[in-house]
């Protein structure tokens, strides 16, 4: 059966202690199986050329990317009042970060929370970001992902650490806490780069913005990418972020991808299900304005889900 997770709110409407543990709390409670944050440090006010949303020139921004909390404190939160569901970033911006620290910050997590870390990472695509906390330049932030993926599987592991990249070396060291369990490494982005980097290093490909046919060719290709890596293209999960931030519904024909109201979601994960998706996530909270309404409308969608498969 397909795992079934939705995001905390993150978004400056909300209470960022108070409303993160009631959301939680609820949603371990309604039976969630996973729990997810997103990571945006910024928002430009000269959205002009490469400054766009995804580097779209004059996409605007969404008005609720402003004042997003960080995502590890806003996980670490939900974990320390769960007992059960799973912890996933979808994505941290790796190239934001110092490698070995964000490292030691996903195993602490980790052992923490007993072994409940999911780690979504990505590459990133604001040159804004990037200048104002990219340890890295733009162009950079492929190798920087690559980098990190070496240094976290020598963190991870067992000591001595040892680990050498063009621009960080530990020769022999401890260094702790280890992940309760292997964490699993899901992989963003849906270029030719980032699938190739996925059918190489990740544990699952970690979709967006992608329709279920979409999700059945590019997971394919992904697989057979694997295989011909000498990997078993079975290992390789594959999950889908539903993002939306209005759940009005949609009477238009053909529906656009992800528009509608919560019965009309639901369906939209039997149909990436059937596609190959073995765990789905929904945004709720960008489409909610207090946090009784997301746990309102997160009781409703995880039964309709349920209801369906």
């Amino acid at each position: 059966m397909v795992k079934l997770g939705i995001s905390l709110p993150q978004f400056r409407h909300f209470t960022p202690g108070a409303d993160v543990v009631a959301a939680a709390r609820a949603m371990e409670e309604i039976g969630y199986d996973s729990l997810w944050v997103f990571e945006r440090v910024l928002v430009p006010e000269d959205q002009s050329g490469p400054h766009g949303l995804y580097g779209v020139p004059g996409l605007a921004w969404p008005d609720r990317y402003s004042g997003v909390t960080d995502a590890l404190v806003t996980l670490s939160m939900a974990a320390a009042v769960t007992d059960r569901i799973e912890l996933g970033t979808g994505v941290l911006v790796v190239p934001l970060h110092l490698p070995m620290r964000l490292a030691r910050q996903l195993a602490t997590l980790d052992a923490a929370s007993g072994g409940r870390v999911l780690a979504g990472l990505g590459t990133g695509w604001s040159p804004d970001e990037f200048a104002a906390t990219g340890a890295v330049p733009l162009t950079g932030r492929g190798r920087a992902l690559d980098d990190f993926l070496d240094i976290a599987a020598a963190v991870w592991g067992p000591d001595p650490v040892g680990f050498a990249t063009s621009r960080y070396r530990v020769g022999a060291a401890e260094i702790g806490p280890k992940p309760a369990r292997r964490i699993p490494v899901l992989l963003g982005g849906a270029g030719k780069k980032a699938l190739a980097r996925v059918a190489r290093r990740g544990d699952g490909w970690l979709a967006s913005a992608t329709t279920p046919d979409m999700v059945r060719r590019k997971l394919a290709h992904i697989r057979r990418l694997a295989e011909e890596a000498g990997r078993d293209p079975a290992t390789v999960s594959c999950t889908v972020q539903i993002g939306t931030m209005d759940l009005t519904t949609s009477a238009e024909t053909p529906r656009p991808p992800y528009a509608g109201d919560v019965t009309q979601l639901a369906g939209d994960v039997v149909a990436l299900a059937e596609a190959g998706a073995d765990h789905v996530y929904i945004t709720l909270p960008a489409a909610t304005d207090s946090v009784k309404e997301l746990i309102d409308r997160a009781a409703e969608f995880h039964q309709r889900v349920r209801a369906n498969l």
